[in-house]
C-alpha cells in the first residue's frame, strides 16, 4: 500500500534518526574495543529483509529502507519507520551506483513498489550517506540525553580505569597523545594491558562532534551503558558501510570497515515494520 495522503513523507524523511572485537573485564564483563560489534541477545533470531537490487537478505542493520513520499519520489528512510510501504537495498554505495548506471535498480523499485509511478533523484547514494550520517550525529545526542555519553579527557581517563565504560572514541582529529593517554587507561580497566587494544577513531572530527552535542571542542567520548555501546556501533556501521569510511583498527593500520553490527532483541522491538 502506498503512503496514506493523509501522512506525508516528504524529503526530509531522510533526517530521521535511526537510532570494536569484544573483550572482557571482570568489572563489566561484554565490553566494545576498537572492532567490536553488537551481537544478537542470546542468540535470538534476528528479523531479516530483501535486497531488491541483489535478491540477498540480511538483518534490518545491514540493509536501508527506501519509502516514497505521496507525489511518489523515493527518499532514504534510516530508521525504517517511514508510513507505507517500503524497499530495501544494502549497504553498498558503489553496488547502488551501478544499479543506478544500467537501469535496474528503477525496475527493482518498479516492482518493489507495485507499479506505482515512482522518481529519484540521481544525487539518491549522496542523500543516502547524508541521511546516514545525520542519523549517527543524532544518535550522539540521544546517548547523552540518555546520560550514558561521557564526555572530558578527565573523566573519561577515570571512568576507564575503573572499568566502568563499553565504548571509547576519538575525533578523527584528535591527537596522538590525547588518543594514546586514554586508550592506556582503557586497556587498564578492561584488563587488557598489552593487547594494543584502542578506542575506535571516528570518520568525524571535533568540529561535527562540537556542532551534534551543542558543547565546545568535543575531542573524545565514550560510552557507558552496553545498550549505548551497541547503539552507538549499529549507527556507526552502517554509515561506515554505506559511505567507505575508514577506521582505525586495534593493530593501528587504517582499513575500511567491514561487516556489519546485528541488533539485540530489545532494539529488535523497537523497529517499525512494512
Amino acid at each position: 500500500m502506498r503512503t496514506p495522503t493523509n501522512e506525508r513523507v516528504a524529503s526530509d524523511i531522510a533526517d530521521a534518526g535511526a537510532g570494536a572485537g569484544k573483550g572482557r573485564s571482570a568489572a563489566s564483563g561484554s565490553e566494545w574495543s576498537c572492532a567490536a560489534k553488537p551481537s544478537g541477545k542470546h542468540g535470538k533470531k534476528v528479523p531479516e529483509r530483501r535486497c531488491i537490487l541483489t535478491g540477498n537478505s540480511g538483518s534490518q542493520d545491514e540493509l536501508l529502507r527506501l519509502a516514497i513520499s505521496p507525489d511518489g519520489e523515493v527518499l532514504p528512510d534510516p530508521s525504517a519507520k517511514a508510513p507505507g510501504r517500503g524497499v530495501w537495498i544494502t549497504l553498498d554505495r558503489p553496488a547502488l551506483e551501478a544499479a543506478m548506471a544500467n537501469g535496474q535498480l528503477k525496475g527493482a523499485l518498479a516492482r518493489g513498489f507495485k507499479g506505482a509511478k515512482l522518481s529519484y533523484s540521481d544525487d539518491l547514494p549522496q542523500q543516502i550517506e547524508s541521511a546516514l550520517r545525520r542519523s549517527l550525529l543524532d544518535r550522539f545526542g540521544l546517548e547523552l540525553r540518555s546520560g550514558q555519553l561521557v564526555m572530558g579527557s578527565g573523566r573519561i581517563e577515570d571512568k576507564a580505569r575503573s572499568g566502568a565504560l563499553h565504548m571509547l572514541l576519538h575525533a578523527s582529529d584528535s591527537s596522538e597523545d590525547g588518543r594514546k593517554k586514554l586508550d592506556q587507561a582503557w586497556r587498564v580497566g578492561r584488563e587488557a594491558e598489552g593487547s594494543g587494544e584502542r578506542g575506535m577513531v571516528l570518520p568525524l572530527d571535533r568540529a561535527a562532534l562540537s556542532v551534534a552535542l551543542g558543547r565546545d571542542n568535543v575531542v573524545h567520548l565514550a560510552i557507558s551503558g552496553k545498550g549505548g555501546a551497541d547503539r552507538m556501533g549499529r549507527a556507526l556501521s552502517r554509515y561506515m558501510a554505506f559511505s567507505g569510511a575508514a577506521q582505525t583498527s586495534c593493530d593501528g593500520s587504517d582499513k575500511a570497515q567491514s561487516g556489519l553490527a546485528v541488533p539485540s532483541q530489545d532494539d529488535i522491538e523497537e523497529y517499525a515494520k512494512d
